[in-house]
């Protein structure tokens, strides 16, 4: 079988100082890529800032005999996604690749979560990834060529308890990951999603010691790398990856109830079964599909 490689291409990949961006990192070094490692060197919490885990990533690759270079710039802010950015062109002259992996955690149940608790980890993931993706959107456009991984989460798919901020911020993931994909797709850029449970700083504490093994980062990294590639014929696509499993996760619409000649509350409560079918669904590309779904229905 062929090797997929990655030769002569650059990617950036965010948060990779420790865990699934570690990995992610040194697999596409490995497979030829040049790789801006990107890190702020905080904990899980967003505290503290170093260069040190980005520049031991760098070192790590080098040593195996591939190109990397360090980057301990803020995703949150402007400046900072920028600078990553530009990290990648000033030291291999483009951008092919971009990897949104950088977070944080403020896990607390809503009634004691502070807005600046919330806003912490909207800055970080959602915003985060946004502003990285902004920053290396037009020069993926001019070249006609790009492929960016957004890391969203089951919790932000399906929900967790003490994690509204984190939550909210991987669903909106989700809805980033669609829209960007219909802006890319005439420029050759795709854009799909992952939804990792695995064993990392930010999930020690959920998972205990002995699923370390079983959950390790290693049986993530191939679907990023896949979705990385250019051979991946997907985009707005969310794929639930874990322990050596891979699934589509996405977002689809019941046959529900539908009235022509106008809506009462006692509608909805008589049609109310028929509202909650889940089958037979369908599975919307864009928002133009799912209008002309309820149109249709109306006719």
């Amino acid at each position: 079988m062929t090797e997929l490689r990655f030769d002569e291409r650059v990617a950036v990949v965010t948060g990779a100082g420790h865990g699934l961006g570690r990995q992610h990192a040194l697999e596409l070094a490995a497979r030829g890529a040049k790789v801006v490692v990107n890190d702020l060197g905080g904990d899980v919490h967003g505290g503290g800032a170093s260069s040190g885990p980005a520049q031991e990533v760098v070192d790590e690759i080098t040593k195996n005999g591939g190109q990397a270079v360090a980057d301990a710039g803020n995703v949150a802010t402007e400046e900072g996604a920028q600078g990553i950015v530009q990290s990648a062109l000033d030291a291999f002259g483009k951008v092919d690749i971009v990897v949104n992996n950088a977070g944080i955690l403020r896990d607390r149940s809503v009634k004691n979560m502070s807005a600046a608790e919330f806003d912490a980890v909207i800055a970080v993931h959602l915003r985060g990834s946004f502003l990285v993706a902004r920053a290396a959107w037009s020069h993926l456009r001019d070249q006609g060529y790009g492929r960016v991984v957004n890391t969203s989460s089951p919790s932000g798919l399906f929900g967790n308890f003490g994690q509204a901020n984190y939550s909210a911020a991987k669903m909106g993931l989700v809805g980033l990951t669609k829209t960007l994909a219909l802006e890319g797709a005439k420029y050759g850029v795709k854009v799909n999603a992952i939804a990792p449970v695995a064993y990392t700083r930010m999930t020690e504490d959920l998972f205990p010691p002995e699923f370390a093994g079983k959950l390790g980062v290693e049986l993530v990294t191939p679907l990023v790398a896949w979705l990385a590639h250019e051979s991946v014929d997907v985009t707005g696509e969310t794929y639930s990856v874990g322990g050596g499993r891979i699934a589509r996760v996405f977002v689809a619409e019941g046959p529900g109830f539908a009235k022509k000649d106008g809506l009462t509350i006692e509608d909805v409560r008589d049609n109310w079964q028929q509202i909650n079918a889940e089958t037979p669904y369908i599975v919307p590309k864009n928002i133009g599909e799912q209008t002309s779904a309820t149109f249709e229905a109306l006719k």
